[in-house]
């Protein structure tokens, strides 16, 4: 091997002399590149790839798929307002998902409901259990909106450090007619003081179309301890939480002071036993 690194071989093979000149590898342009006998040959095998503008640019199926989230987007957007501006009548009340909101200057729940093939009977109308479930979502959610909900069903804060909960004492429902399969309904509800240590809860029930009044409710409740099942007076605590929210309004069903005869075997114009 000389200096400049090129090494003279001798190889015997069958009487013939032959002879290699093999000069180092040397590096252009990334690649190596090997001179023998005067041919230059290059080998790729251990280089990496040259650096140029297209192998630089971005992942463009990501880029692509980003840009047709954002318009999808935009366009569903653009459709409901489009068909909010075709329906005006329906943009100030519309409750498309359901969760109801607080109106009337915070004063007054409201909810709408979409009457379900599983809520109604062989008439296609809403079963009167159907109505009462609406009407007990309506007032557990507007504790909810208020921020009044604790960690019980349906207390205040307050009511739960003093082991307190709501008992309804009376209810009257007035159906004047029951929606029928595939109607929406708006619910209205609010709540008012009764009495010293008392608390009344109203509803109104609307077709939401036409703004008809379907069914009326009013209901009295009062609070009992958790541990004596007593009754008890509404603390001052309490009544600082719920006060706010009083309506000063009369009931919406006027009071029916009637009350239910017991019914027996005597009084009672069927009997049928045996019932699980």
């Amino acid at each position: 091997v000389d200096v400049r690194g090129i090494k003279t071989k001798s190889v015997n093979s069958g009487g013939m002399k032959v002879k290699a000149n093999a000069q180092a590898p040397t590096e252009v342009n990334g690649s190596r590149s090997r001179i023998m006998n005067g041919v230059k040959t290059d080998d790729y095998s251990t280089s990496p790839a040259p650096r140029t503008f297209i192998n630089q640019l971005p992942d463009w199926s990501m880029l692509l798929a980003a840009i047709t989230t954002i318009f999808l987007a935009a366009e569903k957007q653009w459709m409901m307002l489009e068909w909010k501006t075709k329906r005006p009548d329906m943009i100030a009340d519309m409750d498309p998902f359901g969760l109801g909101r607080i109106v009337q200057d915070g004063l007054v729940f409201r909810q709408n409901f979409s009457i379900r093939s599983y809520e109604i009977g062989a008439d296609r109308t809403a079963s009167i259990e159907t109505l009462m479930n609406h009407l007990q979502e309506t007032a557990l959610n507007h504790v909810k909106s208020a921020g009044l909900l604790g960690d019980g069903f349906g207390s205040t804060p307050e009511m739960c450090k003093r082991n307190l909960f709501w008992v309804v004492t009376k209810m009257q429902v007035i159906v004047d007619r029951y929606p029928t399969w595939g109607d929406v309904v708006q619910v209205d509800t609010w709540v008012a003081q009764n009495g010293k240590n008392g608390m009344r809860r109203d509803w109104l029930l609307r077709d939401y179309k036409t703004g008809e009044i379907l069914t009326r409710a009013s209901s009295n409740w009062v609070m009992m301890n958790k541990e004596t099942r007593r009754l008890s007076k509404i603390p001052d605590e309490v009544r600082g939480e719920i006060e706010h929210y009083f309506v000063d309004a009369p009931p919406v069903v006027v009071d029916d002071s009637r009350k239910l005869s017991k019914l027996d075997e005597s009084t009672a114009d069927y009997v049928r036993d045996g019932l699980i």
